[in-house]
């Protein structure tokens, strides 16, 4: 397997840093030596939907990034098909604003869009994905291609789309692979329905649901972090773990997406997929190897040991304007001109699950997330029980692990410490592994090191295609790991549309409903200690 980080010296020791294109040939090395990623083989990458927003500032960025870094193989061509009449001089001049392109760089770049081509047509036309076809095979070896197909596309088209592709566009003698973008569906019911649909067409090795949240470096860093320190083992159970909380919080509204953003809400589009899959990292059995299955085995396994979340258990909250804000902070959800008059969709949740299994039964997980609220941040905490047998009369705050995923990746524990001097009482410290600290000396996919180097991380676009080239599910999600996480969220997101009760509402730039704070404190998370870590 293909590694993201390697090593360079700095350059104040005796010998030189590796140059770039040393680094980057070390990792293209691990890369076409892996059994399913040649070097040799022709790969064709399709966008479908090549003329949206997810395409102009991620995909096409994306495979820039893999490209100019020498990171895929040397005959792979770009196809772009959506409705619109473009051209591909039209689609570099939509993405060159996210494309990141460096000084000395525009030859190329001018070689990567000589690799691309595009082709306009309809969704639910045969012909079209014949013409489509047509143009694949014309390309150099493209008959026997490795074929790649991005649907970055409304679901409303899936359908469609995929019948045509396996009906006219699959590979004849290499690989074919299909990306599909959350949302799978609005809850259980259509989420089997197009379960049903994808694997009547592609076999489940065929199918990579991808949540990028799952590339993210410190998502993908929990499983090392649990099962490579032997430190954690002992104490990562209901004996230790008062409380585990996944936070995920925005600093801005839906800025004019509020009509997209109503049709799902805040638990489809973070609680349901991005909060559950780094929950079911953070309390699974140790897997019995790396592969995909073995670890996508056991987050099933936790999942099938939630219940429902019960209605008691959470808090909804809608975001109104700052009546001192600046800009949109002034504006509410319902400002919004895009969002329906008196819509009750929720733009912050909390919600409390249980794991009943041996390891963690009666441990609250807190899962919490929401727009327009006071800073950008995602993590996750565990808290731990207090120390028995207190001899410092209650000077002790809990121990907690703090995972933080963005910004600033971070690993950090919360601690007490004797305060310094001639004192001897306990305040409260941390163990601090931050990445823009600890990792100055490497160099990180995609991007060159600043002259301060200061840590650069993939994007996790770049990390889950380059999956995808390489047939690694791991950090893709399947379809029972699907069937469960709806299964645990669809009886109270028909509840909420069905009783349509507003939700509390919280001012643009605070922390959300106070009412939130509440039922974490009723489960057992306690809000302790003047210590504020400044990593």
């Amino acid at each position: 397997m293909w590694m993201v980080i390697l090593p360079v010296r700095l350059s104040s020791m005796a010998s030189l840093p590796l140059s770039r294109s040393q680094v980057f040939g070390q990792l293209r090395k691990e890369l076409h030596d892996d059994h399913e990623f040649h070097q040799s083989d022709t790969h064709i990458f399709i966008i479908l939907g090549a003329s949206g927003d997810l395409a102009r500032k991620k995909i096409y960025p994306t495979l820039w990034w893999l490209f100019r870094d020498g990171l895929l193989p040397e005959e792979t061509y770009f196809v772009g098909f959506a409705r619109s009449n473009l051209t591909v001089e039209a689609i570099r001049t939509g993405c060159l604003p996210y494309m990141k392109v460096a000084d000395g760089e525009s030859e190329r770049l001018s070689v990567f869009f000589s690799r691309n081509a595009y082709l306009s047509g309809k969704y639910n036309d045969a012909d079209s994905f014949s013409k489509l076809n047509a143009h694949l095979d014309a390309l150099p070896s493209g008959s026997e291609a490795n074929r790649l197909f991005y649907l970055a596309l409304p679901p409303s088209v899936y359908q469609d789309v995929t019948k045509n592709i396996r009906h006219h566009c699959m590979g004849k003698k290499g690989w074919s692979r299909v990306i599909v973008e959350k949302p799978f569906g609005r809850d259980l019911q259509t989420s089997e329905e197009l379960s049903a649909h994808l694997s009547s067409l592609f076999a489940e090795d065929q199918i990579y649901r991808i949540d990028h949240y799952l590339g993210k470096e410190m998502v993908q860093n929990l499983m090392v972090l649990r099962f490579g320190n032997r430190i954690f083992g002992p104490i990562w159970n209901r004996e230790s773990v008062a409380c585990v909380v996944l936070t995920f919080k925005e600093p801005f509204g839906t800025q004019g997406r509020g009509g997209y953003f109503d049709d799902f809400g805040i638990i489809r589009d973070v609680m349901q997929n991005h909060l559950l899959q780094t929950l079911s990292l953070v309390a699974m059995e140790k897997p019995a190897s790396t592969g995909s299955d073995d670890v996508r085995d056991e987050k099933v396994k936790v999942l099938k040991n939630i219940a429902p979340v019960s209605v008691s258990d959470v808090v909804l909250g809608q975001y109104v304007g700052h009546p001192e804000g600046k800009g949109d902070a002034k504006l509410g959800y319902l400002d919004d001109p895009t969002v329906p008059k008196g819509s009750c969709t929720p733009t912050f949740a909390t919600a409390v699950l249980y794991v009943r299994n041996e390891r963690w039964d009666g441990v609250p997980f807190v899962l919490r997330c929401g727009k327009a609220l006071n800073e950008r941040k995602a993590e996750v905490r565990l808290q731990f029980t207090d120390v028995p047998g207190d001899i410092f009369n209650a000077q002790c705050q809990r121990n907690e692990l703090v995972v933080r995923i963005q910004p600033d990746e971070a690993i950090y524990a919360k601690m007490m410490s004797k305060k310094p001097g001639v004192y001897f009482s306990p305040e409260e410290t941390e163990l601090d592994l931050t990445y823009r600290s600890r990792y100055r000396s490497l160099v990180f996919l995609g991007y060159e090191p600043s002259v301060t180097w200061d840590v650069k991380l993939p994007d996790a676009y770049e990390r889950l295609i380059l999956d995808v080239f390489c047939g690694s599910q791991m950090h893709f999600v399947r379809s029972d790991e699907l069937r469960e996480a709806w299964r645990i969220f669809t009886p109270l997101l028909h509840h909420i549309e069905k009783a349509k009760t507003p939700p509390i509402p919280y001012t643009y730039g605070s922390r959300g409903p106070t009412e939130a704070d509440q039922l974490m404190k009723k489960v057992g998370f306690r809000y302790e200690g003047t210590y504020k870590y400044e990593g």
